[in-house]
C-alpha cells in the first residue's frame, strides 16, 4: 500500500547481516531475518535447479505471504557489546593455545628439562626468565645472584624461594645436553615469549571488560546464583542466549540452542536413537554443558541437575545422553528464571 514502509526479509548471513539489520531497524523498518534453512526448502522442491539473486528474492517474497514470520526483536547495545566481547575472548583464547603448543614444541629442542622448573610454565615469571636465558648455555654464564635477582624481580614471592628456584634451573641446565642450535631456533622462541605473553594481557583485559559489561546487564546476578555457574559462564550464557522474550516458551529457546532431540519416522518404523538437531547456536550449547560438568562434578554441587542425572543413569541412559537431558533441564530452568526476574531457588 502506498505510504506504508516495506517490510524486510532477508537470510542471515553469518555476521555479515548484522550491520544492515541494525541500520534498517534504525531508521524504522520492520526486518524479517531467516535462517539459511528456511528458504532452502522451498528452492530444493522446485524441479529446474536454479541459483540466483532474483530466484533468491522470489522466494523469500512467497515465504513472506505464506508464512507467519517474525520480525527480528531490536538487538539490544549492552547485550551486543557483551557477545563481541566474548567471542574476541575465545578467539584470542584460541589462539593462544596454539602459541603454547609451539612454543612447547621448540623448548623441547631448545632446553627441554626448563619445564620442569616452575609450577606453571606459561606464568609471568617462568616466561621473563626463560626469555633472558633461552638455552642452558645462556644460563650456564650466568652467576646464581643474577638469576635469583631476575627472578625475583618478576614475582611476589619470596627471596628465598627465588633463590631456591635460581639453583633448580641452574642444577637442570648442568644435566641438560648441550646441543648445537640455531639462532633462529632462539629467534622463534623469543617470538613466541612475547606473543603468549600479549595474549595474556589482551585476555586480562577482556575479562576486566566482560565482567564490567556482564554486572550492568539484568541476568547476569540471576544466572550466578545458579550452582556451578560462575562470572565466566555466566556472562557467556548471557552474551549467547539473547533476548528471553523473544521466544514464548523454553522448547523454542532449547531449539535455539539446538539440543532438542531430531525426529525420525517413516511409517510403522520411528527411530529410537535420536541425536540432537546441533542447528542452533554452539557457543550456548557449549557454556550450558560446561555448565552441567561444574553442576554435578564441581566443589559447588547443582543438587538438582545431579539428582536428574543420576535418575537418567539408573534408567539406563549412557553418561553423554545424560548429560544433554540436563543440559535441557538446565536451559529451562534458566529460561524460567529470567523470563520471571527471580533467584535459583534449590528444589
Amino acid at each position: 500500500m502506498v505510504g506504508l514502509r516495506p517490510v524486510v526479509v532477508l537470510e542471515s548471513t553469518g555476521h555479515y547481516h548484522l550491520g544492515i539489520v541494525a541500520v534498517l531497524q534504525k531508521k524504522g523498518y520492520e526486518v524479517i531475518t531467516l535462517h539459511p534453512l528456511i528458504p532452502q526448502r522451498p528452492r530444493k522442491s522446485k524441479l529446474r535447479k536454479v541459483k540466483t539473486d532474483a530466484e533468491d528474492a522470489k522466494h523469500l517474497a512467497e515465504l513472506f505471504y505464506k508464512e507467519e514470520l517474525q520480525a527480528a526483536p531490536l538487538r539490544a547495545l549492552e547485550q551486543d557489546e557483551l557477545r563481541f566481547l566474548c567471542r574476541q575472548h575465545e578467539m584470542i583464547s584460541h589462539t593462544n593455545v596454539q602459541a603454547q603448543l609451539n612454543f612447547q614444541s621448540i623448548l623441547d629442542q631448545l632446553f627441554p628439562l626448563y619445564s620442569n622448573i616452575f609450577g606453571q610454565l606459561f606464568s609471568k615469571t617462568a616466561l621473563e626468565v626463560l626469555r633472558k636465558y633461552p638455552t642452558p648455555e645462556h644460563v650456564l654464564i650466568t652467576s646464581h645472584s643474577e638469576m635469583e635477582t631476575i627472578i625475583r624481580t618478576h614475582c611476589n614471592r619470596s627471596m628465598s624461594w627465588a633463590s631456591h628456584e635460581a639453583d633448580a634451573i641452574i642444577c637442570v641446565a648442568k644435566n641438560s645436553l648441550i646441543v648445537d642450535y640455531s639462532p633462529s631456533q632462539v629467534r622463534a622462541l623469543l617470538l613466541m615469549i612475547s606473543l603468549l605473553m600479549e595474549y595474556q594481557n589482551h585476555l586480562a583485559d577482556l575479562e576486566q571488560a566482560i565482567k564490567i559489561k556482564a554486572t550492568s546487564i539484568q541476568g547476569f546476578d540471576l544466572l550466578r546464583s545458579i550452582p556451578g555457574i560462575g562470572d565466566k559462564l555466566a556472562s557467556s550464557i548471557l552474551a549467547e542466549i539473547g533476548d528471553i522474550s523473544s521466544f514464548p516458551h523454553a522448547k523454542k529457546r532449547v531449539a535455539f540452542a539446538g539440543i532438542d532431540p531430531s525426529v525420525f519416522s517413516s511409517g510403522k518404523f520411528a527411530a529410537t536413537k535420536n541425536r540432537i538437531t546441533k542447528r542452533g547456536s554452539s557457543r550456548l550449547r557449549r557454556a550450558l554443558y560446561l555448565a552441567v560438568l561444574c553442576g554435578i562434578r564441581g566443589a559447588v554441587r547443582n543438587e538438582s541437575i545431579r539428582n536428574f542425572y543420576d535418575k537418567k543413569r539408573l534408567e539406563g541412559k549412557p553418561h553423554r545422553v545424560a548429560l544433554i537431558a540436563c543440559t535441557n533441564k538446565l536451559l529451562h530452568i534458566i529460561f524460567a528464571m529470567l523470563k520471571k526476574s527471580v533467584y535459583y531457588r534449590p528444589s
